[in-house]
């Protein structure tokens, strides 16, 4: 059996109708979501009740509650919780049952909302001098992510950010990355200096030779182009490795 077809087995197995229960509205109100993070904030709401809240309605004798509990039991099934949010396409939300293009849509857009709030969190922290705060600007943007993502950074004499872009997408080695086109783009912006991003999906954030050799080679070209890669930093899940720190460069 492929890895496709036991991913679709697996998601339907919660694509089945959940289990008829109450309504909300014939729930004691001190249980009702709403309510409840009126009472007490939305930090005493279970993660079911939060996302009840999200979804609003749930579909014909289901109330939200159960819906949301569905939606809950799918994203385990890939053994994230919520931040299965992160890793379910738009197409495996509306594999269940009651999750139609809207709630598909709501439910992707509070994933990439816990992004953004991490990064404009971070971004008061930002300085390329330091590698730790590049690392947590780019964590939460690039841990979730199934296939490895390069960007560089472009930045002038005093390390002020000129602009980014994503150089590829897919495994990181020498065959995939031309230090010539990375170093035309860079030329685009007139950059002085570099720094590499990338995540590790496994999770593990130490650099493979090809990391390592790729890395190399573009430090090299830098060097006789007057443009300087200053660090690469290797994202994994809630770890990082730095180049630079690690003297690699």
């Amino acid at each position: 059996m492929t890895k496709h077809t036991r991913q679709d087995a697996s998601l339907a197995s919660f694509v089945t109708e959940p289990v008829k229960g109450s309504l909300i509205a014939e729930m004691p109100p001190e249980q009702r979501p709403y309510e409840k993070c009126l009472a007490r904030g939305p930090g005493a709401l279970t993660d079911t009740e939060l996302l009840a809240v999200i979804l609003r309605t749930g579909v014909c004798g289901h109330s939200s509650l159960e819906l949301s509990d569905a939606v809950l039991q799918a994203l385990h099934g890939k053994n994230k919780g919520l931040l299965g949010l992160h890793h379910f396409t738009l197409q495996e939300l509306l594999k269940i049952r009651g999750i139609g293009k809207v709630k598909a849509i709501q439910l992707k857009c509070i994933a990439e909302l816990s992004v953004r709030m991490a990064q404009t969190l971070a971004k008061d922290e930002l300085s390329y001098d330091h590698p730790e705060t590049i690392a947590n600007y780019y964590m939460e943007s690039l841990r979730h992510k199934e296939q490895e993502v390069l960007l560089c950074m472009m930045l002038d004499t005093k390390n002020h950010l000129l602009g980014e872009e994503i150089v590829s997408r897919g495994t990181v080695n020498a065959s995939l990355i031309s230090p010539r086109d990375l170093f035309l783009r860079a030329l685009k912006y007139q950059a002085v200096h570099l720094i590499l991003i990338h995540n590790h999906p496994s999770g593990d954030a130490a650099p493979s030779k090809e990391d390592i050799a790729i890395t190399q080679r573009i430090f090299q070209a830098g060097e006789l182009l007057d443009v300087h890669l200053l660090d690469h930093i290797v994202i994994g899940d809630r770890q990082y490795v730095s180049f630079r720190e690690q003297k690699l460069l």
